[in-house]
């Protein structure tokens, strides 16, 4: 799986020039030209070690439906359980155009304490990480393992 392996080659050849990822539960919408998505979303996604898993996988009138478990080293510090969503991949010409998310067992609770608590303390102990959060490129991801170290080690 490209996604597991964190392979942009392999990526490059399944998108489409543009993807559109969205999450309609959230209101959440993303447009990337297909270099932004492998070269800045990809290799962010691929600092944190992901698994993915497809753990069910139907094509319906051109459109792959499957159900996929991720986790990660920041899944599992914000979630402590790994990600299980409903994917719908969208294709134009066999490549991939569009990718909506539903999850299934997002924990909002556990996830919002988990972030406010490692935010609030970045902030006051380490302020020149701040930002950290909203950065997805590869530097990002780094400095969001960073920040997670930092908070993990502060006892």
């Amino acid at each position: 799986m490209a996604l597991d392996e964190s392979n942009s080659s392999k990526m490059k050849n399944l998108l489409n020039d543009s993807l559109i990822t969205t999450i309609p539960k959230y209101k959440y919408e993303v447009r990337y030209s297909k270099n932004d998505y492998v070269e800045n979303w990809l290799k962010w996604d691929a600092v944190f070690k992901p698994n993915y898993k497809v753990l069910e996988m139907n094509l319906e009138n051109g459109i792959v439906k499957a159900k996929v478990s991720k986790v990660d080293n920041r899944i599992l510090f914000f979630m402590q359980k790994p990600f299980l969503t409903n994917e719908v991949l969208k294709f134009e010409n066999d490549k991939i155009i569009a990718i909506e998310t539903e999850y299934l067992n997002f924990d909002e609770n556990t996830w919002e304490k988990n972030r406010s608590e490692l935010l609030n303390w970045i902030l006051k102990n380490h302020p020149e990480m701040n930002g950290f959060i909203h950065d997805q490129t590869e530097a990002g991801g780094k400095r969001f393992l960073k920040a997670l170290e930092l908070y993990k080690n502060k006892k």
